[in-house]
């Protein structure tokens, strides 16, 4: 496993993401998952070398940290959790976004619980509110800081307009942005000194093959009801895949190597969501594959 070097310790270049754990817990979360199968896939990325962990209570409502937190309790010192406050939700299990500092610091102190720790290596603000300056969230959250319930702060889906905000408040030590091949541009004014984590690499599913224009997904899987997937252009992409695919004469597996090692170029960890052991593997090896016609791809990916 690669690892890269910064905020004064090592992380490897390959991440968890947690929403592939979020299981009969839904919210954020892609179909079913027992327990006990979390638990495996959570402990056989960390035998293989990831160390980075990525999360926020609306994967499965809470679940998918509390199944990380059990499953690696032994291992707490030697691994770096992520979590984010601002995606919180009503009894009914309505999504509810807010940057409101009183609801960020009910979330830390939830997925604190949920982890069953101290503290939160990275927590981040998950998405800009336009009712609410960035500063104030993150003012709270860095006298928690101060404590020692986070040890490093960051945004996520920010802007430069937020970022520059922010740095008036504390430092900005993570930035957590989409990035895959169809959203190269990602990081591009992001400070060297910060840690880089991408996520979205596979596009849930679309730049790996496994999701087609016919795809189904079961009740535990956002896709089968969440607006913001029913109003994308999902399946656009999928027909875009497959006629890339064809024109440079790829199969699945290539492109899967491919849009990690995009990210690699962009991100400093590259998040992946990992449901079975032949995923974790796939991921692994794509960080040392050669890709023949890498850079031809990426440029058809850039017209998309």
């Amino acid at each position: 496993m690669k690892i890269i070097s910064k905020l004064n310790k090592e992380f490897s270049t390959l991440g968890f993401g947690g929403g592939a754990i979020s299981g009969e817990g839904r919210g954020y979360g892609f179909g079913d998952m027992s327990e006990s199968k979390a638990e495996e896939i959570l402990l056989l990325a960390y035998e293989h070398g990831i160390n980075l962990f990525d999360f926020a209570p609306i994967y499965g409502f809470n679940l998918a940290e509390k199944r990380a937190g059990k499953a690696l309790r032994h291992v707490r010192e030697k691994v770096h959790f992520v979590s984010k406050s601002g995606v919180d939700w009503h009894d009914n299990g309505r999504v509810n976004m807010t940057n409101d500092p009183k609801v960020a610091i009910k979330m830390l102190n939830q997925s604190l619980k949920n982890f069953d720790s101290d503290y939160i290596d990275m927590y981040l603000v998950h998405w800009p509110d336009p009712k609410v300056d960035i500063r104030r969230p993150l003012e709270a959250l860095y006298n928690e800081k101060e404590k020692g319930k986070i040890k490093h702060l960051g945004l996520c889906n920010t802007n430069m307009e937020d970022l520059k905000k922010a740095k008036e408040v504390c430092p900005v030590e993570v930035v957590q942005m989409e990035a895959n091949l169809f959203n190269q541009s990602a990081f591009k004014e992001v400070d060297e000194s910060v840690l880089k984590l991408g996520w979205g690499t596979l596009d849930k599913g679309i730049l790996s093959g496994s999701v087609k224009t016919d795809s189904k997904f079961d009740r535990d899987d956002c896709r089968s009801w969440a607006p913001w997937w029913k109003k994308s252009d999902w399946k656009k992409k999928v027909e875009f895949v497959e006629s890339t695919l064809a024109k440079f004469n790829l199969k699945d597996a290539d492109l899967l190597n491919m849009a990690i090692k995009f990210s690699q170029t962009v991100a400093d960890v590259s998040l992946c969501g990992m449901k079975k052991e032949q995923h974790l593997l796939s991921g692994i090896r794509a960080l040392e594959s050669s890709c023949a016609n890498y850079k031809e791809v990426v440029d058809e990916f850039s017209t998309y």
